[in-house]
């Protein structure tokens, strides 16, 4: 708790972190306003979200905790306490809140939460991208020859849709199982990679772990928005 604890501030430490204020040239370190002149100071857009919300950079979070700080922050960068404002506080408002409600939203979504994590610790050049799972593949290429015959039958009035309807509901049923465990395997990769993110000492065995705990993630996360594609394009023409 305490490594976690130390984490999480030495990220709020940089969170606005800034050489001086835009208004008076004051120094500030790690305020949201201005001591000297008590103006509002903008959040650096290149910071993750994490740190935007104080947080560690961890996928088990304590959503009421993150709920809480985003409230906490919202009020203090609302652009309605802003109106009678100068230009550019008004401008640093909308700003702030701007970013603080995108990394709100990323963050209280655990899929979307290990989506940004993997994007944001592997780089752009391993961005996740949407393939199907190797052992699903066949299947998956005979689903949608399903798919184009129910499309191709059901232009006819007279076609009886029956016995291939219940065949792709369950290929549905399947794909929607193959999800869930997906998501499961998902979440035990979130414990994991905040085991060997907490740790006070990175070392090469520690860098190894989270190289393997993010390649599977991404492949994890890859696969299932393949199949939630393919889920949803038979919710769309089967119902």
């Amino acid at each position: 708790m305490d490594q976690v604890a130390k984490v999480s501030r030495s990220r709020t430490e940089l969170q606005m972190a800034r050489s001086m204020c835009w208004h008076c040239q004051s120094e500030v370190a790690g305020e949201y306003f201005c001591e000297q002149c008590v103006k509002v100071q903008p959040l650096s857009k290149d910071q993750d979200y994490f740190t935007c919300l104080g947080l560690p950079r961890l996928l088990t979070i304590d959503t009421n905790a993150l709920e809480n700080k985003f409230y906490e922050m919202s009020r203090s960068f609302h652009p309605d306490f802003y109106q009678t404002k100068t230009d550019i506080e008004r401008t640093i408002s909308l700003g702030n809140s701007a970013l603080l409600n995108t990394a709100y939203r990323t963050l209280k979504d655990p899929v979307q939460r290990a989506e940004y994590l993997v994007r944001l610790e592997a780089g752009s050049v391993k961005e996740i991208r949407n393939h199907p799972p190797a052992d699903l593949f066949e299947e998956i290429l005979s689903l949608q020859d399903d798919l184009e015959e129910f499309r191709a039958a059901s232009s006819q009035p007279s076609a009886d849709l029956t016995q291939l309807q219940a065949k792709l509901q369950s290929d549905r049923e399947t794909l929607e199982q193959r999800q869930r465990e997906m998501e499961s395997r998902l979440f035990d990769l979130f414990e994991t990679w905040d085991r060997v993110q907490i740790q006070a000492q990175p070392t090469e065995s520690i860098r190894s772990k989270k190289e393997s705990v993010l390649k599977e993630m991404r492949e994890l996360l890859s696969n299932r928005t393949y199949v939630r594609n393919i889920v949803n394009d038979l919710v769309a023409t089967v119902g």
